[in-house]
């Protein structure tokens, strides 16, 4: 049976490499972005949009949730509320519509894997990145709420947390914030794409069977709770 999984941010980065990991497997992964070369073009901060696209797409086994912004590069007092809001409608309000959008259909259906982007960032705060820290601590919260809601159902949630990665999502972050969160990772490196989508790969498949509500840490070792 082929499985059709759905990946959100995927015309570039950890969804794109997703994407390309996820068809290896044999997976039909329909990638949504805003970018052209996306097979869907759709605005996940956009409930009606991407409702929309659900309906179109039909029954989808597997969603992976990594469209995000990095948000304001500031501290938080410098930060405007419109910058916190569109950080919060990318990374929670896109998170949350597409969740409603498919996982409905993978309840029905008895079985699912939803794996959500989290970042160390939602678990250490990173200062002059207040408003991505707290979004992606909101991922982590409703990650962990959905995972017990549906334990019974068949459908698995989880939340991957990567430290930082070779994006170009972090390509667009500050120099120097760059490189005292890089330098906080013990391996002495940044993560790499393909890094990344072998653990979502593995989260999306039958392997996994007793995990759900958890984060599981991408980190160098930068991880400690």
């Amino acid at each position: 049976m082929t499985r059709t999984a759905v990946v959100t941010g995927a015309a570039s980065g950890l969804g794109a490499a997703t994407c390309v990991r996820l068809r290896r497997d044999g997976v039909r992964c329909i990638g949504l972005d805003l970018d052209p070369s996306a097979d869907e073009v759709v605005d996940v901060t956009d409930a009606a949009a991407v409702a929309e696209v659900a309906a179109r797409i039909g029954p989808v086994d597997v969603l992976v949730t990594s469209a995000g912004i990095v948000g304001p590069n500031r501290p938080l007092l410098s930060t405007t509320t419109q910058e916190w809001q569109r950080t919060i409608d990318v990374n929670v309000h896109g998170t949350l519509h597409p969740i409603r959008a498919f996982v409905p259909g993978m309840v029905e259906r008895g079985w699912g894997r939803v794996v959500t982007l989290a970042s160390m960032a939602g678990k250490d705060g990173n200062p002059r990145l207040a408003a991505y820290s707290a979004t992606k601590a909101a991922v982590i919260a409703l990650t962990k709420s959905l995972g017990k809601e549906l334990a019974t159902s068949g459908v698995l949630v989880n939340a991957v947390a990567p430290a930082v990665f070779a994006t170009p999502m972090n390509a667009a972050t500050e120099p120097e914030v760059l490189a005292r969160i890089t330098s906080l990772i013990p391996m002495g490196r940044v993560g790499r794409p393909e890094e990344a989508a072998e653990l979502i790969a593995w989260l999306c498949s039958d392997a996994v069977s007793f995990s759900t509500g958890a984060v599981f840490d991408l980190s160098g070792g930068r991880a400690t709770y």
